[in-house]
């Protein structure tokens, strides 16, 4: 009896862990479908996941962590724009991710980019919000900044 309990505990235990994962787009046009129809701005992430040293280090302090999951949740479509040396990727993945560094003047790592945009006769036309980086401070001091991006205050 205890063992079976104990299984039922960790499956439950597993699926409430699932339930918990973001959904982090890596295809843009579906994205901008996903932004649109829950009318959320995306947050672009352009990351070098496997070399970036900052990348790595805002994740762990603030994209993993219970704060911005919630956070996240309620406000923005997430999109993983990544540049990594040694995982490999389709030759589609790398040509998207670098015409948008390219159009979204991606210059440094990590950078993250609050946009919405829309889909008009095959072309896609972005409407930047703002952008930000490493933030020190944790969670909430970069969930202040992205924030005041999403939500800025009307003077």
């Amino acid at each position: 009896m205890k063992k079976i309990f104990l299984i039922t505990l960790f499956l439950v235990g597993a699926f409430v862990t699932q339930a918990q994962e973001l959904k982090w787009y890596t295809d843009v046009r579906e994205a901008i479908a996903v932004s649109n129809k829950e009318k959320k701005p995306m947050l672009m992430f352009f990351t070098g996941s496997d070399w970036c040293g900052w990348c790595i280090r805002l994740q762990n302090e603030v994209l993993k962590t219970p704060e911005f999951k919630k956070w996240a949740t309620d406000n923005v479509v997430l999109v993983e724009l990544d540049y990594p040396r040694r995982t490999p990727q389709t030759p589609e993945l790398k040509n998207q991710n670098n015409e948008l560094q390219q159009a979204f003047g991606i210059q440094g790592f990590p950078t993250v980019y609050f946009t919405s945009a829309e889909a008009v006769d095959g072309k896609v036309n972005f409407k930047g919000l703002g952008q930000t980086g490493y933030v020190a401070g944790g969670p909430s001091a970069w969930l202040t900044v992205a924030e005041g991006i999403v939500h800025p205050k009307k003077s």
